[in-house]
């Protein structure tokens, strides 16, 4: 189930972020932005969701901006990598898009994350632009929202 974090998930959600991250440390040569990001914020802000089985087992941050809804970071604890959380969370992120009515989702992710270059686009995420931001060398994408259906007419 994914629901709302709450300030008792966000230990578990700092754990997840560091051994989900801590591999791109030696690419990148720093610590991702999600293993630094301010967790207890976040919470308080109501932009953080967990994927709960009993316990936090992946996390995902993202808020409206603008027509688009920005999707910060994604996190999945590493005994529980290759079940589809990673995909139901972003699933999750754009169904909340779709039900505000924004017309798509933006994200970056770091252009050391090679898997995330190949796994966006898998996805439907369109690559829109690179750029060194904070330090980092980054790869911008979006995705159009898909309306959300009206009509209860189950033959459409």
């Amino acid at each position: 189930m994914i629901r709302q974090a709450k300030p008792d998930d966000a230990a578990a959600i700092r754990e997840i972020a560091e051994a989900s991250y801590a591999r791109y440390v030696p690419r990148i040569g720093r610590r991702p932005a999600p293993m630094d990001a301010d967790v207890d914020a976040q919470i308080g802000q109501g932009v953080l969701y967990v994927y709960d089985d009993g316990k936090p087992l992946g996390y995902i941050a993202f808020w409206p901006e603008g027509g688009a809804m920005v999707l910060d970071a994604v996190g999945v604890a590493p005994e529980a990598s290759g079940r589809g959380i990673g995909k139901a969370l972003i699933g999750f992120c754009e169904a909340e898009a779709a039900k505000l009515g924004l017309d798509r989702i933006s994200l970056y992710t770091n252009a050391k994350m090679t898997e995330n270059l190949s796994m966006y686009p898998h996805l439907g995420y369109v690559e829109t632009h690179r750029m060194v931001q904070d330090g980092f060398d980054r790869v911008f994408f979006e995705k159009p929202v898909q309306p959300r259906s009206t009509s209860t007419d189950p033959t459409e």
